[in-house]
């Protein structure tokens, strides 16, 4: 009989769950819309609890559907969840800001529930989750100390330290998103200023490639013929491929901006190395040249001699989500 995991990927648009073997092979998967904030935009404590309900046995149906359609002997070991503000202490997700859901929710009790028989259920947030899928099925296979980057609609990070991620005291270490870069800066998401988040994240890209286009009022590129609401980040990548100075520029600003964040980490942290994912990481040179100057012109002496790798993650970018809750499983029977 085939000991599955299954991995739980909760997104702002979309929830994605996996069921997964020890070796990190996919099975089966299926997706469905998460819950819109704009379903309860005013915090109601009753509509939470309803679309909560709802979410649960949504999530539930979709496992038993998964679970029944598979051809092989299989036990289901353990669920694993990424979630946003997912606190690994306590199972619970605490205050999203781009879920319907008030308050803290006690996830795993809730979802254990529905599946009294599975005795491992683990949650964190999805940075955590992306770092150890790294450890367990990526580049950081053979490392106790490492460092990963996410670069999406946020900018999160997950801290691999002696063998362990870092939680902290209250579940919530690691959020370098938030480190302030540029003082009295841009308003970042979570209401501070300055922080990594409204620069290296794909709407921060977005940002500074229209302050870049008012600055040097450049009608010649390629992204001035897009809406503020239109432009993507894989638009600026497309323009910097093919030459594009505001493009490449964006990456510029982008890449020495995470040198510079990534740089305090690694003076706090030591590690064997930094991983990055996502979506602008597909750049490649275009945006880990910059990174990797600033960096170098950041660290502490000692460590500019040991001249830290900065790498793409080696997960593939479509399942990561899946396969690092699902390392959560694998993890905790350890």
């Amino acid at each position: 009989m085939e000991k599955l995991a299954i991995g739980i990927d909760i997104g702002g648009t979309n929830t994605v769950i996996g069921l997964v073997n020890r070796a990190g092979k996919i099975l089966a998967e299926e997706s469905f819309p998460t819950p819109s904030k704009k379903l309860n935009a005013q915090g109601s404590e009753e509509i939470s609890k309803e679309l909560l309900k709802d979410y649960i046995k949504g999530i539930a149906n979709t496992i038993k559907l998964l679970s029944s359609q598979l051809k092989v002997d299989s036990e289901i070991v353990g669920i694993g969840i990424g979630a946003p503000n997912g606190n690994y202490h306590k199972g619970t997700i605490e205050y999203a800001p781009n879920l319907p859901f008030s308050g803290v929710v006690s996830f795993c009790e809730l979802l254990g529930a529905e599946f009294p028989k599975v005795e491992t259920i683990r949650l964190t947030n999805d940075a955590n989750a992306a770092a150890l899928g790294e450890k367990m099925y990526g580049g950081a296979r053979h490392m106790d100390d490492f460092v990963m980057f996410t670069l999406g609609t946020g900018v999160g990070s997950g801290l691999y330290s002696n063998g362990n991620l870092v939680y902290g005291f209250d579940g919530f270490a690691g959020e370098c998103g938030h480190n302030t870069i540029v003082e009295n800066g841009r308003v970042c998401g979570c209401g501070g200023r300055g922080h990594l988040e409204a620069y290296c994240s794909a709407p921060g890209m977005k940002r500074t490639a229209f302050e870049l286009l008012a600055d040097y009022h450049d009608e010649t590129s390629e992204l001035a013929g897009y809406a503020y609401r239109d432009l993507t980040s894989k638009h600026i990548y497309d323009a910097a491929v093919k030459g594009d100075k505001i493009a490449k520029k964006v990456f510029e600003y982008t890449g020495n901006y995470l040198g510079q964040a990534i740089a305090d980490t690694v003076n706090h942290f030591s590690p064997e190395a930094v991983f990055l994912f996502g979506g602008p990481v597909a750049a490649g040179d275009i945006l880990f040249q910059p990174i990797k100057k600033s960096l170098q012109a950041h660290l502490l002496p000692v460590f500019q001699k040991r001249n830290i790798p900065v790498m793409a993650s080696e997960l593939d970018l479509g399942h990561a989500a899946i396969l690092g809750a699902s390392a959560l499983v694998w993890q905790a029977l350890n």
